[in-house]
């Protein structure tokens, strides 16, 4: 088995790719809800939007809650610390999230316009809403949340729900939305026909031209306008979990020492900026797949350069730096994290494959004439 350091990093990674895995599967589920009210001028064609996703929405939530879980089993501090400090917030994206079943289950029980235009509009909220939360969340993150540790370990969280919309987390959230809804609409291009086909391509490229100024916006801004931060000292990855037995200093390039130290990590920025773009061609040349596979790889290098950024910090604090989370202090025993390691090398192909099968056995395109013929079979 790995060393304690070995599967810190090991669990950082895990991590990021369970991330990346609920970015790309339920990211699409997402972004088409946030796109229908406004691709879907018709009551069949808003019915074709959402079953298209309808066979696999709950199947990429398991990418979700497999995060949450890992999260809390290889990060318990980071856990605890979030979800106490972010509790308005996560409430938000839990009421937000319930939108989807119970929107899909009923919106189409009775042939009424205004009932089914309300519950178009509480889809739109559980897709739209979620996906600009946590591009909020991981502004937050660069700025510092205003939590400290005590000598016992207790957290102490002295922000509010409101001072989370701060305008740089602001534009990481209109970059959040925006890939998710140009990743929703790539995917509508591809599963869809006709005139809906042809107003999700063209919020595919709207959205990808706004993912891309936003994206740009916010690195600038991280570039000359944040003060990140660096560890003083090396940290010594076998000593015992306390937070507060490390050194952290303010530093203007805190953000960037890692692209300076490793420069490989540059390719992560270098695939955002290239996927979005491929994104756009792909939509002007009416390729939906290879627009797919764009807004599909500006995600994984999005949140690349967020986790290349921050490493090693995961929670950093803006009231007392010392009590910034980071991989080498965060995390569980190395037990615990071998044992684990073990269970994902399992259980993680196993949801690769299940899902790959979902979309093999249930793909095709959707029309209009797909709703005529199974008026009560589909959502």
């Amino acid at each position: 088995m790995f060393d304690y350091e070995t599967l810190k990093l090991v669990w950082w990674v895990l991590i990021g790719v369970l991330l990346i895995g609920f970015a790309l599967t339920d990211g699409f589920d997402m972004g088409a809800m946030a796109l229908m009210p406004f691709v879907g001028r018709t009551d069949s064609e808003r019915r074709v939007a959402i079953n298209t996703i309808a066979p696999h929405w709950d199947g990429n939530q398991v990418w979700f809650i497999t995060a949450g879980g890992a999260l809390f089993a290889a990060w318990p501090m980071v856990y605890a610390v979030a979800f106490s400090g972010l509790y308005w917030a996560m409430l938000l994206v839990l009421f937000a999230l319930f939108c989807r079943p119970v929107g899909f289950d009923y919106r189409s029980k009775l042939e009424n316009t205004r009932w089914r235009s309300a519950w178009d509009w509480a889809l739109f909220v559980g897709g739209a809403v979620p996906a600009l939360v946590f591009g909020v969340a991981f502004g937050n993150l660069f700025l510092g949340l205003p939590f400290q540790l005590d000598d016992m370990m207790r957290s102490s969280y002295h922000g509010s729900f409101f001072a989370l919309l701060n305008p740089f987390a602001l534009v990481c959230g209109v970059a959040s939305l925006s890939m998710l809804s140009a990743h929703g609409g790539a995917w509508l291009m591809m599963r869809t026909e006709g005139d809906l086909a042809d107003r999700s391509r063209n919020a595919t490229l709207l959205c990808a031209v706004a993912f891309l100024a936003a994206f740009l916006l916010a690195g600038a801004w991280l570039m000359h306008g944040i003060t990140g931060m660096s560890l003083a000292a090396a940290v010594d990855t076998g000593a015992a979990l306390n937070p507060l037995h490390k050194q952290v200093i303010a530093d203007n390039a805190g953000w960037l020492n890692n692209y300076s130290r490793y420069p490989i990590t540059i390719c992560a920025p270098l695939l955002t900026i290239l996927g979005a773009m491929l994104a756009i061609l792909a939509s002007l040349a009416r390729r939906g797949g290879l627009s797919f596979i764009g807004s599909s790889l500006m995600i994984t290098g999005s949140i690349c350069t967020a986790g290349f950024a921050l490493f090693p910090f995961v929670f950093p604090s803006s009231l007392d730096a010392a009590s910034s989370l980071t991989v080498w202090d965060a995390v569980s025993s190395q037990k615990t994290l071998g044992i684990m390691f073990v269970v994902a090398c399992i259980f993680v192909p196993i949801i690769l494959i299940y899902t790959l099968w979902g979309y093999v056995k249930m793909w095709g395109k959707l029309n209009d004439d797909s709703i005529a013929a199974n008026p009560h079979g589909l959502y």
